[in-house]
């Protein structure tokens, strides 16, 4: 959900805020800060090495909502290309819009004829979920992230693994700095914590977040960026 006050003006923009978010992840020349992301979040099942922000448009899906939606083209290390869709925000009937969102991405593979000269050979298709301001409503305490797929009920045995769901739930991410063992560990806490940050802590000096800070300093910040944010 879009923060409903103003956010606070600190020497770091709120990475939470959707124009922030979108700033930091949604562009061309800060791809790599995606890329880094998401293969922390994958935890070596997937090695993305590049991705591209597909354009597509849905109009009607958000409006009034305020979620930031990226759809990506992602290649990894073995050459393997894949869809995942990256949402940060709040919705109404959370998990039937996400089935919905990976649907569409699913059914618009499908070629406009030559059906079965394609035969149905879909790519991957993931969706990466930043739940800021609420919980899933079954999930454990303590619980911050889930990694869903489809299985077989009896047997736990992964049925297909070409569609996945992460839901990463930050209010439950309360590990302090002391605490942070992985890099996964790391970008969940600046996420939660930049905004409140005067220089880039000792813990995260590594070119990947040096980067980050650098482009979430507010004074490097355009005069229109900041009205925007």
């Amino acid at each position: 959900m879009s923060k409903t006050q103003p956010p606070i003006t600190g020497k770091y923009i709120d990475p939470l805020v959707d124009f922030a978010f979108k700033k930091i992840f949604g562009s061309e020349p800060n791809k790599d800060l995606l890329i880094a992301f998401l293969n922390e979040v994958f935890r070596g099942r997937k090695h993305i090495v590049d991705l591209i922000y597909n354009k597509n448009e849905h109009p009607g899906d958000l409006k009034d909502e305020g979620a930031a939606i990226f759809d990506l083209l992602c290649t990894g290390d073995n050459g393997e290309q894949f869809i995942i869709e990256v949402q940060r925000g709040r919705q109404g009937r959370f998990k039937e819009r996400a089935l919905f969102y990976t649907s569409r991405l699913i059914s618009d593979q499908a070629p406009k004829g030559k059906r079965a000269e394609w035969g149905y050979d879909i790519s991957g298709v993931y969706l990466v979920a930043l739940l800021e301001d609420f919980t899933l409503e079954d999930s454990q305490p303590g619980a911050y992230l889930h990694d869903i797929c489809l299985c077989n009920r009896d047997t736990g045995k992964i049925f297909y693994d070409k569609l996945g769901y992460t839901y990463i739930e930050l209010r439950k991410f309360v590990k302090t700095e002391t605490e942070l063992e992985t890099d996964l560990d790391r970008w969940l806490h600046v996420l939660k914590n930049m905004n409140r940050f005067e220089k880039i802590p000792v813990y995260l000096r590594k070119p990947i977040f040096e980067k980050l800070f650098n482009i979430a300093e507010y004074t490097n910040l355009s005069k229109e960026e900041k009205e925007m944010y």
